[in-house]
């Protein structure tokens, strides 16, 4: 549940452009071990638990999309193979034509 007072604006100025942005505050359960792994490599890349944290999550959402993207382009490899197949048999005689 996100607070009213959980969210905090921040405006950046970008080549002559205001973009605002808003953050949300998030409580995650973290297991001691795991939460000890995530202070040490925050503190070897000089940098803070929350960035770590939004980074790791960031890359994984980059990854379960492409992951998605390429089960959708196998998808249709697949789903076009016939027709593929059939157009590459109908200009197999103009790969002779130039041997």
């Amino acid at each position: 549940m996100i607070r009213k007072g959980d969210m905090r604006s921040r405006t950046r100025k970008r080549s002559g452009e205001v973009a605002t942005l808003a953050k949300h505050k998030v409580v995650v359960d973290f297991p001691r071990t795991l939460l000890e792994r995530t202070e040490e490599a925050a503190s070897a890349l000089a940098t803070d638990r929350s960035k770590l944290i939004r980074s790791a999550v960031e890359r994984y959402l980059e990854m379960l999309r492409r992951e998605k993207l390429e089960k959708e382009l196998a998808a249709g490899y697949e789903a076009n193979a016939s027709l593929d197949r059939a157009v590459c048999e109908d200009f197999a005689h103009a790969d002779a034509e130039n041997i």
